[in-house]
């Protein structure tokens, strides 16, 4: 297979790589870490990690020639077995990097260790944990070492092959963790056969338990320079195994995750089991086998003399050769064997003297053809690494099968393909072979592998398809007659199909273009779906509406999206299709306005209706009246009307005695126009509802006129109704009078009898006087001579309870006048230890304290004082001060200011004659008089320990706002500083 670049390339990595000791004849890698064996009992280790090498020499005390056997490392580079042989026979050793001096195995004396199995998944640096040596006379042995102990933990013997004894010349090992223990799988093979053990529990236990039951192993009979076993891991785990054997190569996957029992019992972790001829590349020379094997991901590497060949795993063809820059020496003998580093993924190849390292460069990167080549599609795109590639794994795949004509399936291919073949030419391909069903398909895959952005694309593809189904269901149609038939499924899952594909497209097909396209193939349900899915609420109402579908119509007004518009535009030919469904979808309608209903409300009440039918219109409007509250006159006026066209009154009578704003501040008792009302009830002869309209409308006269032609009750109960005008009340009572007294058509003693029994009803307003005018002038009064006694009987006692009336009236003045001359020589005994209420000093003495207050008059040497009924007495001054300080600031301003007049006008100078006094003008007496009448109202009018003022006080605080700081002053403080004093007040 040609390539612009190999994939396994070979350098030269170490020309003498034993230093001068000996030729190599074993090696062994792990973790960048070479260790070599030699002919003369040497062993080297190369450390690339860390650059550094040492060797350690096996045949120190041991006599003759010693070679080394075989060299093994641990997958971590740390733990190394070495098996030299030599006159005295054999001897294995075990050491550690980080050890100057190997240790002897020594229960392994005289054994020849041809294989080891480490354990991967538990090895450490400090610790082998469980491994596994395979010898050459077919025994198993398990050893541990720990690093710190200088020496193994344990030898001992496993299992011995008895049947066959063979040399175990390959061992591998792999471990898995399960709910109740490790579980152990190791794979062993012989020249001639593979051994596989398995089992949960240690080592020992597990190889015990074959002693009872059979081993399980492949038997490939034939020759082999060297029979060898190899896993390749990836991750840590075991994922391929190989055994280069006589027969063959024989590989498999291993599966450890899915455990499936064998017939024998035993758990088969192997898969996709095959064998490798090696006449596939032996090119004709027969008899030519490898000396050595490596594997790689999808490789085998096998070593044919002084050459590598690279056979690919899954198409078992030869890809590559790799040759070696031999030295000269070295040629004869050949390069020795190959070896594989799983932990740095490199391989490498040894002669006598040299160490070559094999590199992998990206070995997956052509295994997408590989698969391809070998229609293992699913394992091709897997391996994919660009969205070419990938194109050409679809390409096969669609052009297979529209050669097989399974057209929908390349269809589905076809429209992944982006770059290999473009949009147009695959179309044609299906249109060409008139493939119009793979065409659809493929339009329909193209549009899930678009993108958003490619808009334009989407839309086109969408609207072509669009007709494709359209197309298809046309032919359905025409070809087969009962397609349109419920039990048609083809027809049905197309229809469905087509509806779930309008509905993923509906945001990115052309409204109008898809449309038109539903119309002209005449797919009116497709077209009212789709309308539906574009919220075009308008077509599919209008759809419903001409199909009678009512109740499908208010569905779909029932969508919250809906504009509400439409329930007003078709609101008219939805009330005459069903008119229940109609107002019940309109009263479960919070937002509708009742108003713009009324022409849809008229037209259907145009209509003539059965007696007993409900009016579904006055149902909605009672509705919107009593329950949602709804003050427009429109509707009022139009239940109103729908009322007066009923023959029984009563709901109409009902609907005008309801208050319907009455339970709003000031809202008014209606909504409907009376004036409107009244005409319409006069046109439809409904008498009883005009009395209550013109009742309402306050025309008292109209409505009894009117009630007296329908029923004179009637009549006396409007006229009941005005209270506020007597006269009116009067006059309405007068009506009904005449009425009831002309229309009595007995004979005049029974028509008086009558007459004078409804002035009974009017609770005395009317009188027989007021009844009389409306009798004939030919009427007897001996007829009403007992209503007219009566009459003046009552008048009698008005006359005599007036006269009462004034007797009582003279008497109280009589009283009145009596308690005026008598309040003038009332007067007041003062006790002489009588003390003032305000300042605690006696009435009756005089002392520097007072002063004759002016204006008042003094009775001898006293100060003015006033006393109260109650007993109190106060010192005028007293009184005055104590009256200002505790009224409000209005009042003691007042007092203080008459106060002031007084002292002025006590100022004036007096006339002197004859050395005393004159009397006072009259002019200045009285103001002085009046003054002090106003003043003795202000501060005198009622005691102020008895009266308001001393009520007022209760409420008053003790300490007022502008006492704060005083208040403040008097708090006992919770620590007196030193330099406080206190001062002791005495009581």
């Amino acid at each position: 297979m040609e390539r612009r670049h190999h994939v396994f390339s070979v350098d030269l990595l170490e020309r003498y790589a034993t230093k001068g000791r000996g030729a190599i004849t074993c090696m062994a890698t792990g973790n960048d870490v070479i260790v070599l064996g030699t002919n003369k009992g040497w062993v080297i280790r190369h450390d690339f990690g860390v650059g550094d090498s040492y060797d350690i020499d096996l045949s120190v005390g041991r006599p003759g020639e010693q070679s080394i056997h075989k060299v093994f490392v641990d997958p971590g580079g740390s733990h190394c077995i070495a098996t030299v042989i030599g006159s005295s026979g054999a001897d294995t050793y075990y050491t550690h990097a980080k050890w100057t001096k190997p240790r002897i195995l020594s229960k392994l004396k005289g054994l020849v260790v041809n294989a080891v199995a480490w354990n991967r998944q538990h090895i450490t640096e400090a610790s082998t944990r469980e491994i596994i040596l395979g010898t050459d006379n077919g025994q198993l042995y398990e050893m541990a070492v720990d690093v710190k102990d200088k020496m193994e933990k344990y030898i001992k013997l496993l299992f011995e092959l008895k049947e066959l004894p063979e040399a175990f010349t390959g061992l591998q090992m792999e471990t898995a963790s399960v709910h109740n223990g490790t579980r152990f799988y190791v794979m062993a093979v012989t020249p001639t056969r593979l051994y596989s053990f398995t089992g949960i529990g240690s080592l020992d236990a597990i190889f015990a338990s074959y002693v009872d039951r059979t081993v399980h192993f492949m038997e490939l009979p034939g020759e082999i320079p060297n029979s060898e076993l190899h896993f390749f891991i990836q991750q840590r785990r075991a994922v391929h195994f190989t055994w280069l054997s006589g027969a063959g190569i024989y590989h498999g996957d291993l599966k450890f995750g899915a455990q499936r029992s064998s017939p024998n019992g035993d758990e088969n972790f192997v898969e996709n089991k095959a064998l490798l001829d090696y006449s596939k590349f032996s090119e004709g020379v027969e008899g030519v086998k490898p000396s050595s094997l490596a594997i790689s991901e999808f490789h085998f590497l096998l070593l044919l003399g002084n050459k590598v060949k690279v056979v690919n795993r899954i198409s078992e063809q030869i890809v590559e050769e790799l040759y070696f820059d031999q030295t000269s020496d070295a040629v004869s003998r050949g390069i020795i064997g190959l070896c594989s580093d799983a932990s740095a993924g490199l391989f490498y190849a040894y002669d006598q003297n040299s160490i070559f390292q094999v590199s992998v460069n990206d070995e997956g990167r052509d295994m997408w053809k590989v698969y391809l080549d070998l229609k293992e599609y699913a394992a091709a795109l897997a391996s994919c690494r660009d969205a070419l590639q990938r194109d050409q794994v679809y390409l096969v795949q669609a052009e297979a099968a529209f050669v097989a004509k399974e057209f929908l399936r390349a269809a589905s291919f076809y429209a992944k393909i982006n770059y290999v073949l473009s949009f147009e030419e695959i179309s044609l391909k299906f249109i060409s072979i008139g493939e119009q069903d793979a065409l659809r398909t493929f339009l329909l895959r193209k549009l899930d592998s678009l993108s958003k952005d490619e808009k334009c694309q989407i839309t086109m593809i969408s609207t072509w398809a669009t007709e494709l189904y359209l197309d298809k269901i046309n032919r359905l149609l025409l070809e087969d007659d009962d397609a349109l038939d419920s039990n048609n499924t083809e027809y049905q899952s197309l229809i469905k199909e087509f509806r779930a594909f309008l509905s993923d497209c509906k945001d990115v097909l052309d409204e109008a273009t898809t449309m038109k396209l539903l119309e002209s193939y005449g797919r009116v349900d497709e077209l009212v779906f789709f309308a539906s899915l574009k919220e075009q609420y308008e077509i599919v109402l209008h759809h419903y509406i001409q199909q009678g579908e009512a109740k499908k119509a208010l569905q779909v007004l029932q969508k919250p999206n809906v504009a509400t518009e439409l329930q007003y535009k078709f609101a008219p030919d939805l009330i005459m299709l069903d008119a229940y469904e109609t107002v019940e979808s309109w009263m479960a309608t919070k937002s509708l306005n009742p108003r713009k209903l009324i022409p849809a409300m008229m037209r259907y009440s145009s209509e003539p209706h059965a007696k007993n039918e409900t009016h579904e219109v006055i149902k909605y409007l009672e509705y919107c009246v009593h329950r949602l509250q709804n003050e427009d006159p429109g509707v009022h006026n139009l239940l109103l009307s729908l009322y007066a066209k009923k023959e029984d009154e009563s709901a109409l009578l009902r609907f005008l005695e309801c208050k319907f704003g009455k339970g709003q501040p000031g809202g008014p008792e209606f909504f409907y126009d009376p004036k409107y009302a009244l005409r319409l009830c006069l046109k439809e002869k409904r008498m009883r509802a005009c009395v209550h309209i013109y009742s309402m409308m306050s025309m008292h006269e109209e409505a009894v006129a009117l009630a007296l032609q329908v029923d004179p009750e009637l009549a006396m109960a409007e006229a009941d109704k005005v209270e506020d005008d007597e006269d009116l009340r009067k006059k309405l009572w007068l009506m009904i009078a005449k009425h009831v007294i002309e229309q009595e058509k007995g004979t005049k003693r029974e028509n008086i009898r009558k007459a004078i029994a409804f002035l009974k009803e009017t609770d005395g307003l009317l009188k027989i006087e007021d009844i009389l005018p409306f009798f004939p002038d030919f009427a007897l009064i001996d007829d009403f001579k007992e209503a007219i006694c009566s009459s003046l009987e009552d008048y009698n006692e008005q006359i005599e309870k007036l006269k009462q009336e004034m007797n009582d009236a003279t008497r109280g003045a009589d009283n009145i006048r009596n308690d005026i001359s008598a309040l003038a020589q009332r007067y007041t005994v003062i006790d002489r230890d009588e003390e003032c209420g305000v300042c605690r000093r006696k009435i009756l003495n005089v002392g520097g304290h007072y002063r004759m207050t002016t204006g008042y008059m003094a009775i001898g040497p006293m100060a003015p004082f006033y006393v109260f009924p109650c007993g109190h007495a106060f010192h005028a001054q007293c009184l005055i001060a104590h009256v200002t300080r505790c009224t409000n600031q209005a009042q003691a301003e007042y007092i203080l200011d008459l106060q002031k007049q007084l002292t002025l006008l006590g100022a004036e100078p007096k006339n002197v004659s004859n050395g005393g006094l004159s009397e006072e003008p009259l002019a200045s007496v009285i103001p002085m008089h009046k003054i002090r009448s106003q003043l003795d109202d202000a501060v005198a009018s009622d005691c102020p320990f008895c009266g308001d003022l001393m009520i007022r006080e209760i409420s008053m605080p003790f300490i007022l706002p502008e006492e704060a700081e005083e208040s403040e002053s008097w708090e006992i403080k919770a620590h007196n500083h030193p330099s406080q004093r206190s001062l002791s007040l005495a009581v």
